[in-house]
């Protein structure tokens, strides 16, 4: 991860963490969830919003101004409008889509869920979505979610991601390895 990233990444993380806490406090991690989502899609459709989280050029009252309305808007609750309101005051409104992660990810753990990261060669089908979701539910202990992407590169197989473990069994790596292994034998 690169320094910025990260730097965004600690600063969502920090974020995250007193918003999860004080919705938890108050019963209200469904509000919490439903206000993180909506705002999710409402960067994904707005180029505007979009432009309004990142751009420097417009200040800091602007764009507490603008995020306040939204939020009003949106009907968020109170604690996602509220810390919404100061990142705008602090000028760390680049951060939300980090924000948004890290929210998802602390919602997730709280329900016992973890998500696995599946990228295959070809699209998997219910049914082998299923299956995998099974198994890695066993081997985890929690209720994991597949977050699946197709990569052709991969030839065939899979690579799967679940935290910070990574399973990787594309034939794509093994033709890598068995390269890696002629070159230090010849």
């Amino acid at each position: 991860m690169s320094e910025p990233a990260s730097i965004s990444a600690g600063i969502a993380a920090r974020y995250a963490t007193a918003i999860f806490e004080i919705a938890q406090e108050n019963n209200g991690l469904d509000d919490l969830e439903t206000g993180i989502n909506d705002l999710a899609a409402a960067i994904a459709e707005s180029a505007d919003l979009r432009t309004l989280l990142h751009s420097p050029m417009i200040s800091r009252a602007d764009q507490g101004a603008a995020i306040a309305a939204i939020a009003k808007k949106m009907k968020l609750a109170p604690v996602l409008a509220n810390a919404l309101s100061l990142m705008a005051e602090k000028r760390r409104l680049f951060v939300v889509p980090q924000l948004i992660r890290a929210l998802r990810d602390l919602l997730a753990e709280a329900r016992g869920e973890v998500t696995a990261e599946v990228v295959s060669a070809k699209a998997l089908t219910k049914a082998q979505s299923e299956k995998l979701a099974s198994v890695l539910t066993e081997n985890v202990g929690k209720t994991v979610t597949i977050n699946a992407t197709v990569d052709e590169s991969l030839i065939g197989g899979l690579v799967v991601k679940v935290g910070s473990k990574m399973i990787d069994t594309s034939i794509r790596s093994k033709l890598n390895s068995l390269q890696n292994t002629m070159k230090e034998v010849g």
